[in-house]
């Protein structure tokens, strides 16, 4: 069998904990900061887990970890 190709805008966008989680940056810290509140901009700080339903979609993008 061939190699699996691994998309590369996932690999670039998360990674895998050593529990099989799918590690992401938060979403919304983009633009528009003006309009969002403190307490949302200071919340959204670091990394965040995926949910379930979304982690199996990006492990299928990362089959080799």
């Amino acid at each position: 069998m061939p190699k699996l190709k691994t998309k590369s805008g996932a690999k670039k966008r998360f990674k895998l904990t050593a529990t099989g989680k799918v590690k992401t940056a938060q979403a919304g810290k983009r633009h528009g900061m003006i309009k969002r509140t403190s307490k949302f901009i200071r919340q959204a700080r670091g990394t965040t887990t995926l949910s379930e339903p979304d982690a199996r979609i990006v492990k299928k993008f990362l089959p080799y970890g």
